[in-house]
């Protein structure tokens, strides 16, 4: 064994021997499991219609297994070979209704995603596949398919001066959407597949207006109702039943308690014009799909604070005591002996974190279930990235904490140092009531972005939503929040591997 071998060797058999170093080790990973299992079991969901309160309803899911919101109106007829389908869209207007206090306040506004246009889709049942090229309120022509897909066509809004045809054509399983100003020169957005009979029509949708404002994390919204109409004309339909009849659905519509239809779509047809409105979205549900893992890890924060602590301690205990001076007789050289202490105190760290955050997370969204959260569950490989990486979290701040005990000599300002750089910076972004600017850019600056690492629902441009750490999403990727997590914590050690190098001279 190499002499360093032997160093680090003797670091863990110092470790394991010292009681309240492995105590503490244990209880920072208890800690991490048992809060979070406890936030888990006192958090409820209960939905409403009316004055009821009713079960929440499983979201539906997407082709690839994500939670997806499909709720739109859909005029269509059936199509099971080649075929296509052109429209003119001459207008797209909308309402927006303000939730109480001002519950019948409605005001004209087109949400910047609401949507019309023409769509094939794989049936009428929420969820299933589909391909979509569509006028937007702000942001032109897209082509959309299976909710997480979105193309770019021209930009600019649809009115009675510039009108927009869309035509979207299946040959076998290739779909492909065209646009045109006038009807007669034609350009092509982009493709997609979609095998099998389908339906082929019409639609409109528009997700909530939502205001993204200061609050708790920065995360505070108010969403308001919103709803689109579209008027069309010029449809021209091939591949179909010659003469067959435009069938009618509201997709994901929901009944109220007396049995209508809450918040309803509608379409009416004249001369050859239709005029179609519908609210609602198309796409993948983001924050809204649920807790944020950040709730299920919401005991590392606490976890995290007893690691630094033993971490401190690791080497502040010896040279206060001057005990570092026996194993100095082994290694004269002070820089390996903070260097195989790093290794035994990462190694320890990096299984204890990973071993709680792999334990708490299916135990806490199982309880979460139990509770009326219906949002499908965290898939396993996505618990075994979040695991890993929580497990690199706690052993950057403990290397971090490690630094600049040996840094500054002093257990407790290297503690206190650590947690207000680790620790104070993610509450302060997440339950702080920061703005959300502020908060990201604690998020990006400060060892507190390794809790990226908790973002598991990506952020989607087409989508509209609350996209603040509050709900569980941050400005780094969790590859780029544990970079500075260890940029810190190298500069930690190699100031005090320094420091402790003069000492030697």
């Amino acid at each position: 064994m190499s002499d360093f071998g032997r160093l680090v060797r003797a670091e863990w058999t110092k470790f394991r021997t010292v009681r309240g170093w492995v105590l503490g080790t244990v209880a920072a990973a208890l800690v991490t499991v048992l809060l979070g299992l406890f936030v888990a079991s006192n958090s409820h969901s209960v939905c409403s219609k009316g004055t009821v309160d009713v079960e929440c309803p499983t979201s539906p899911v997407g082709p690839d297994g994500q939670p997806v919101r499909d709720k739109f109106y859909f005029v269509h007829q059936p199509l099971a070979g080649d075929g296509a389908i052109t429209v003119r869209v001459t207008s797209m207007t909308g309402l927006i209704t303000y939730p109480p206090p001002d519950h019948d306040e409605i005001v004209p506004g087109l949400v910047e995603w609401a949507k019309a246009g023409v769509i094939v889709k794989d049936g009428t049942a929420e969820g299933s596949r589909y391909v979509a090229l569509m006028v937007t309120a702000k942001h032109g022509v897209r082509m959309q398919h299976d909710f997480v897909h979105d193309t770019a066509g021209k930009p600019g809004a649809v009115s009675a001066d510039a009108p927009r045809w869309l035509r979207l054509t299946r040959v076998g399983d290739t779909l492909t959407g065209e646009e045109s100003a006038d009807g007669a020169s034609w350009t092509s957005v982009g493709t997609a597949q979609l095998a099998g009979t389908v339906e082929i029509g019409l639609f409109v949708t528009s997700p909530s207006d939502l205001t993204v404002h200061g609050g708790v994390g920065g995360g505070g919204f108010q969403a308001r109702l919103a709803k689109a109409t579209a008027t069309f004309d010029n449809v021209g339909l091939t591949g179909t039943a010659p003469g067959g009849d435009w069938l009618r659905d509201d997709i994901g519509v929901e009944p109220n308690p007396d049995g209508t239809l809450h918040h309803p779509g509608s379409v009416e047809e004249a001369g050859g014009v239709m005029t179609v409105s519908g609210n609602g979205d198309i796409a993948p549900l983001t924050g809204e799909s649920g807790p944020a893992i950040q709730l299920a890890l919401i005991g590392l924060v606490i976890g995290l604070i007893v690691v630094i602590v033993v971490a401190a301690l690791f080497i502040t205990t010896e040279l206060r005591r001057g005990v570092i001076g026996v194993t100095l007789l082994a290694s004269p050289r002070r820089g390996r002996v903070l260097a195989a202490k790093a290794v035994v105190l990462g190694a320890v760290t990096f299984v204890a974190g990973t071993a709680a955050a792999a334990l708490v997370i299916p135990l806490a969204w199982a309880a979460l279930r139990s509770n009326g959260f219906r949002q499908p569950g965290v898939p396993l490989p996505t618990i075994a990235r979040v695991a890993l990486e929580a497990g690199l979290l706690v052993a950057g701040a403990a290397l971090l904490a490690l630094g600049l005990g040996a840094l500054l000599r002093r257990g407790l300002a290297a503690v206190g140092i650590a947690v207000a750089v680790v620790v104070l910076p993610y509450l302060a972004a997440v339950v702080g009531g920061l703005p959300t600017a502020a908060s990201e850019w604690l998020l990006r600056l400060t060892p507190a972005a390794a809790f990226a690492i908790q973002q598991v629902t990506p952020e989607y441009a087409h989508v509209l939503a609350s996209y603040t750490p509050g709900s569980g999403y941050y400005p780094l990727p969790g590859w780029g929040g544990l970079a500075v997590m260890a940029g810190y914590a190298a500069l930690a050690l190699g100031l005090a591997s320094a420091r402790l190098r003069r000492s030697d001279a």
